[in-house]
């Protein structure tokens, strides 16, 4: 018996101390209370109770105006009520992870107001946190945002994709809905409400209507599958970014999966990098050169008193424009424009791929700015898209397009005549010298250069870029065809446009079509 009660004791001790090991493990914080899921949990369960101040809590360095942000759309929209929907915890790394999530707010005598946006998070000194910014809250929101809802006057329409199906009037493509509706001259206009947006003080934008009635049918360009492949390839971006297709011998808009909120991808300007080497290849060809020119590629080159370097210092030495325009050297480029093309022909090119030309391709849009460069060390810069050139992702979707056609041409989300009917002019067909020499270029930069081995499928040219920003950011850039489809795919301020933009373009490619 005495052994028996040993055994007993001992029994009862060995499940108490299981007990305490397991509630110890349970309350340890890296494992309970600090997980990326239950970070989210809490800031989503605050976020409907209205709590800023816990949210914020949650969150690492969050700005000064983090409550008046949300605030002012609260406030400025009427909303009365907020409903969050998170999707799971997705991780791209130890460290970092994401969640989508939909939100949809009643606006206050105006219906429900619905659209995808993403919260991304980071262990940061050993604690799992938000890692907020204005574009948490809206896609694509820079600064601190203005918003209001204005009574306009809309034609009664319904727009459809290029099939006559209908266009979803939320998502990405609300903006562009809108925008289109708000230029457009109908027999009949109706009183409608929109949601206005100011970011940071810039331009108005309308991102959504209500109360439209669906009168007169108007047909899109855009293709339900390839915006389809376009939105589904851009869920992994790392940051803000935007796929933009065009139809090559048209110039229709078939994609716009524009994450850069708004507009951003047609009315944003930002330095194109290397993918403006197309323009200054161009001007090359234009003025006689082949893609088996001679050409140097050093590592490091001065020209006109400004030192330009490759990426990572690489050089060729002695190889051909072709090879050149494949490894993307910066020092071949810019001293043929110096030492070659000068000034005026390389604007020349610049205008035949559509620079310094209105855009308009159904909504509000930007053209290309390509200022006449003041002296030589501007000169370089230009042309391997640095200094002040700028371009949105749009056009420069458009330079791929005229390569792979021979001709550049507005892109357009209408057709001509309804363009003219919105107060547009679409400008003539621009032709594009030398074009073969240039498919063969930006065919070589796919199958053995900076684009190569990324998973493109087979028949995919282009050029990448990274357009150094000056800070130790740069955007990533990739631009190309495929058949009749040409693409740009950017990413502001994502680093590398080889390690960043060609996987998505690769991914865009592949889905069915």
């Amino acid at each position: 018996m005495r052994y028996r009660g040993v055994a007993v004791l001992a029994g009862l001790l060995a499940v108490v101390m299981v007990a305490g090991l397991v509630a110890g493990w349970m309350l340890r914080p890296d494992k309970d209370a600090d997980t990326a899921e239950r970070v989210t949990a809490g800031y989503f369960a605050a976020w409907r109770n209205g709590d800023l101040e816990k949210m914020r809590g949650f969150v690492t360095d969050p700005p000064a105006s983090f409550a008046a942000q949300h605030k002012a759309l609260s406030d400025g929209l009427a909303v009365t009520t907020i409903e969050l929907k998170p999707g799971p915890v997705v991780r791209s790394g130890p460290d970092d992870a994401r969640v989508d999530y939909l939100v949809r707010r009643n606006l206050a005598g105006q219906g429900d107001w619905s659209f995808t946006s993403e919260l991304r998070l980071g262990r940061r000194e050993g604690r799992w946190r938000v890692l907020w910014s204005p574009a948490t809250l809206y896609p694509g929101l820079r600064g601190d945002g203005q918003w209001a809802m204005r009574q306009v006057n809309v034609p009664a329409l319904s727009l459809t994709a290029r099939d006559g199906r209908p266009l979803p009037d939320d998502g990405t493509l609300a903006p562009y809905i809108a925008g289109i509706a708000s230029r457009l001259d109908a027999a009949e206009e109706q009183t409608a409400w929109a949601v206005e947006l100011r970011d940071d003080g810039g331009r108005p934008q309308r991102v959504k209507l209500f109360g439209v009635e669906k009168g007169r049918k108007i047909e899109t360009t855009l293709d339900r599958r390839v915006q389809a492949a376009a939105e589904k390839a851009l869920e992994s971006a790392p940051e803000r970014a935007a796929i933009v297709a065009v139809r090559s011998k048209s110039g229709e808009i078939l994609a716009v999966a524009d994450g850069l909120g708004g507009l951003g991808a047609i009315i944003g300007r930002y330095p194109p990098g290397s993918t403006f080497k197309v323009v200054t290849a161009g001007a090359l060809v234009a003025d006689g050169s082949g893609a088996g020119t001679a050409a140097d590629c050093p590592a490091s080159v001065v020209t006109a008193q400004r030192t330009i370097r490759n990426d990572e210092d690489h050089a060729l030495g002695r190889t051909t424009l072709r090879g050149a325009f494949a490894a993307s050297c910066n020092t071949t480029f810019a001293r043929l424009a110096v030492e070659g093309l000068g000034a005026d022909r390389l604007a020349a090119s610049a205008r035949r791929f559509g620079f310094g030309v209105p855009i308009t391709p159904g909504v509000n849009a930007v053209d290309g700015s390509f200022p006449e460069p003041r002296n030589g060390a501007e000169l370089a810069e230009a042309a391997i898209g640095q200094g002040r050139v700028e371009a949105s992702p749009l056009l420069m979707a458009s330079v791929a397009a005229a390569v792979a056609d021979g001709s550049w041409r507005s892109p357009r989300l209408l057709s001509p005549k309804l363009i003219r009917e919105g107060g547009g002019v679409t400008p003539e067909p621009r032709g594009v010298p030398g074009a073969a020499a240039l498919r063969t270029m930006m065919t070589a930069v796919v199958t053995g250069g900076t684009a190569a081995g990324a998973g493109l499928p087979n028949g995919t040219a282009g050029k990448t870029g990274t357009a150094e920003l000056g800070d130790g950011r740069s955007h990533a850039w990739f631009i190309g065809y495929r058949d009749d489809i040409a693409f740009s795919v950017f990413v502001e301020a994502g680093g590398s446009g080889p390690k960043v933009a060609v996987p998505l373009a690769a991914r865009f490619l592949q889905k069915p079509r």
